[in-house]
């Protein structure tokens, strides 16, 4: 257990955010606030960071999997599993965005809010400056993401991800219709001083234009 440790809050939720690790911001509320789960999803919570959007998504949903690149952030992430009674529902792993999980493991929901800040830092710096620092032009986590997560990802399955308007967001669009996804912003949010905010999500067209024709017959 750190010897710093700040309580944050989010509607009834409550987690303890540890040094070391990322500090629920604008872009992990903007998140949570447009969370849309189904009772039986699995979910991948890829970066979960303190946990916040596995430990909401681990409420509503069958099984989170919680993936982090930072060790100091899955034992966080554990922990506020338990504080907010999900641990029964969440699993967590160690790793580099997909390293980790089985080739065969297939999810209905993914979530990512990436690092997404364009840097000059070549020495990958800090714990928490790896929780934002997306490389010179921002993308350098989000095309490995991208590339990778399809194989993850169930027929029926969504991508949600969030980013900033300086990591060019249209790249990010092109790359998932490329991928055969349809591609649109849910969410944004303007920060003082700083960018834009949006949070993508990505689906099989087919599958959900089927959904919504046997839903309206």
């Amino acid at each position: 257990m750190p010897s710093s440790i700040k309580r944050v809050f989010f509607a009834n939720y409550a987690f303890d955010v540890w040094e070391n690790v990322y500090e629920p911001a604008e872009d992990s509320f903007l998140f949570a606030e447009n969370l849309i789960l189904k009772q039986g999803d699995h979910v991948l919570d890829m970066g979960t960071g303190c946990g916040i959007l596995g430990v909401i998504a681990a409420t509503k949903t069958a099984k989170v999997v919680g993936v982090d690149i930072n060790p100091h952030a899955v034992h966080c992430a554990k922990q506020n599993a338990r504080l907010n009674h999900v641990s029964e529902k969440m699993f967590f792993m160690q790793g580099d965005l997909f390293a980790p999980l089985k080739i065969e493991e297939k999810f209905d929901l993914v979530l990512f809010n990436a690092p997404y800040l364009p840097t000059e830092n070549e020495n990958g710096g800090s714990w928490h400056v790896r929780a934002w620092d997306g490389g010179e032009t921002g993308r350098q986590i989000i095309d490995r993401f991208i590339f990778e997560f399809p194989k993850h990802l169930r027929r029926n399955g969504r991508v949600l991800l969030m980013q900033s308007t300086l990591s060019d967001v249209d790249k990010t669009v092109k790359a998932l219709v490329r991928q055969g996804l349809l591609a649109e912003i849910i969410a944004r949010r303007d920060l003082p001083f700083f960018d834009t905010i949006v949070l993508l999500e990505a689906k099989n067209p087919e599958v959900h234009l089927k959904q919504g024709v046997a839903e309206s017959s």
